[in-house]
């Protein structure tokens, strides 16, 4: 579609919502952005878009008659597509696209993507060192924080895109066809937007819905869905493993990870040398050096960047310690299979804060996951009631209710014995108390660095 001229309606005002609307100026179309709270600053918005010159902006109810005059909508990853204004938008005939197919389309050159549950920050942050290391133009976008459409217009043929897809990203893909895609894993989560298992497993399964034969997609053998999903798929499936030697493949092999071709096997490097401690880590390493590889990158370039890289902020984080407390921030454990590696890698008696917006999932696991480790479970958040029941059934530890993150920081301060470790790994979201969960480890440390 050539979107010159053309009248957008820009669903969503945050930064997916500015970062499309200030493309779509770019490009001479006409966006109108709309979004669903009344109580929008529209002032605000315009005043992040001053080159867009007579910006409409609508909040809380869009008039028909606007809506009857559009070309096209652009839905920010926040908005669901169930809603009843989407589908009046779909009943109309309008090509409704999210933030991906639109920088997709007004993109250049190579695309490399990566979704699943878990992993998904640190391996396109790995990804993206790699390539940066290997490549002129690169550029690391998406969910990891950087709107994909704040960087499209940048983009040359020889460019690389590594971008971090979420499921809701996902949702509204048409053409978005990455060379290499990867899913990482596919647990529980996003139920509250999704509804059902079966559905956010097909949209993540979206992301290899346009690749061709000739492209490359990276799967979990040891993810029972993902094993399956990769029999029967266009691109060429190519797995890695964290427990188990592989024909063809890439995976652990005691402290060594090792790549395996139908041509060559190549002792990548050992997990010794690696900056990223953790089992879920070495995945991470093994899915984006696989990407890599695949991309066309040389197996030394790839191996002195991994070796190189440090890990993500607030994923297991290393704070700082006190009085012979170490403090560690996995704000981003924001689900419960994701904050089961949190405590994973903790190697001392814990303190666990947790807790935050209910996506209505099931913390059986992540609490059966403790085994031991966890001091006290100290609960904040919309979901402290439900998580103090769930491990009261369970009888896994003390729990103790706190009002907010400080009250928590500090309650864990006064009562941690040194040798002990304080962790805040949540399983939950950070909405409702934070604006995301960056805020929250942003908080977190510096409650700790003040006590």
């Amino acid at each position: 579609m050539d979107l010159k001229a053309k009248k957008v309606l820009v669903f969503g005002s945050g930064k997916s919502g500015i970062g499309a609307a200030e493309l779509l100026g770019k490009v001479g179309a006409c966006p109108i952005i709309y979004d669903g709270n009344a109580d929008l600053d529209k002032e605000a918005v315009i005043h992040k878009l001053p080159d867009i010159k007579n910006l409409e902006v609508y909040a809380g109810v869009l008039p028909r008659e606007v809506q009857e005059t559009l070309d096209l909508v652009v839905l920010s990853p926040g908005v669901p597509t169930d809603l009843p204004m989407v589908k009046s938008f779909y009943q109309q005939g309008l090509p409704v696209w999210g933030e991906v197919e639109l920088a997709y389309r007004t993109g250049k050159g190579r695309v490399l993507a990566i979704t699943g549950t878990n992993g998904k920050t640190t391996t396109t942050a790995l990804l993206g060192k790699i390539m940066s290391d290997a490549e002129k133009s690169v550029f690391v976008v998406g969910n990891i924080g950087t709107p994909y459409t704040s960087k499209a217009l940048e983009m040359k043929n020889d460019s690389v895109t590594v971008a971090e897809i979420s499921s809701f990203q996902l949702e509204t893909v048409e053409k978005f066809a990455p060379e290499v895609s990867a899913i990482l894993n596919i647990t529980e989560d996003h139920l509250n937007r999704h509804h059902t298992m079966e559905e956010y497993i097909r949209v993540k399964e979206l992301i290899v819905k346009n690749q061709k034969p000739e492209n490359v997609c990276v799967l979990n053998y040891e993810d029972p869905v993902l094993r399956e999903f990769g029999k029967n798929i266009v691109p060429k499936t190519f797995y890695f493993s964290s427990e188990r030697s592989l024909d063809r493949g890439i995976y652990l092999d005691g402290d060594q990870i090792v790549l395996k071709t139908e041509k060559e096997e190549i002792p990548l490097v050992k997990t010794g040398d690696l900056k990223l401690p953790g089992k879920h880590n070495y995945e991470n390493v093994m899915a984006a050096s696989a990407m890599a590889y695949y991309a066309g990158v040389p197996v030394e370039s790839i191996r002195r960047s991994i070796c190189q890289f440090t890990a993500v902020e607030h994923r297991i984080e290393y704070v700082t310690e006190k009085d012979g407390v170490v403090y560690y921030n996995d704000s981003k454990g924001t689900n419960p299979d994701a904050a089961i590696k949190g405590i994973q890698a903790m190697d001392r008696p814990t303190w666990l804060i947790a807790g935050g917006y209910d996506k209505e999932s099931c913390y059986d696991e992540w609490l059966n996951s403790f085994n031991g480790k966890v001091r006290s479970l100290v609960l904040i958040g919309q979901t402290k009631e439900k998580i103090r029941d769930a491990a009261e059934r369970l009888d896994v530890c003390p729990c103790i209710l706190c009002e907010d993150l400080e009250e928590a920081v500090k309650l864990c301060a006064e009562n941690a014995q040194p040798g002990e470790a304080v962790l805040l790994s949540p399983a939950c979201a950070s909405w409702g108390q934070f604006d995301n969960y960056e805020q929250r480890g942003d908080m977190f440390k510096k409650f700790v660095n003040s006590l």
